[in-house]
């Protein structure tokens, strides 16, 4: 059973990366947020109990439905009323919210500030990468090659057969592969 340390920790440790996938999957600063803490809340409140190595696939799974959640309650609430909001643009429309993210902790100290630009700019065109790929295909990349989990965990906390997140995956790496080759990135 996991301490409240260990909850803790594990929280601390996993709300960076969980922050930036719902941001990936929303665009949308707040509403990531909020996915993000109602997902802790809810890891803390129900599974908290449960033993540590249990805690990243049940906190990915509620992550999902969290998302899931949201595009629902959207699409519900635009089906019904239409936002006066959508007809003028505002001045951010075009703003990343990505930019507010400190991408330098993946920097060398000892590079150079080419090197370090370079690095900060691929960095920039693969997330930009990512946020173009269809959500499900950006969910199981993000799951099986940023978040660690092996095929099966992938699946549990997508909700579909291994087959599948095969087939995303696949589809996801090559997608990637040509938007950056597109722009002279290499691998």
């Amino acid at each position: 059973m996991a301490t409240r340390s260990e909850l803790s920790d594990f929280l601390a440790g996993v709300e960076r990366r969980a922050f930036k996938q719902a941001m990936f999957a929303v665009r949308d600063e707040d509403a990531a947020l909020d996915i993000v803490q109602d997902s802790m809340m809810r890891l803390a409140e129900k599974y908290g109990g449960n033993p540590v190595d249990e805690l990243p696939l049940l906190f990915q799974r509620i992550l999902q439905n969290a998302i899931r959640d949201f595009y629902r309650r959207a699409r519900t609430r635009m089906g019904h009323t239409v936002q006066l909001s959508s007809f003028a643009p505002t001045d951010d429309e075009f703003a990343d919210p990505l930019e507010h993210l400190e991408i330098n902790e993946e920097c060398s100290p000892f590079a150079t500030p080419h090197t370090a630009l370079l690095q900060i700019e691929t960095l920039s065109h693969i997330e930009g990468a990512l946020q173009n790929l269809p959500p499900r295909q950006r969910q199981a990349f993000l799951l099986r090659y940023w978040e660690g989990l092996d095929i099966a965990e992938t699946a549990a906390a997508m909700g579909c057969s291994e087959g599948s997140v095969k087939t995303h995956c696949s589809r996801a790496t090559h997608a990637l592969a040509t938007a950056l080759e597109a722009k002279g990135i290499r691998p």
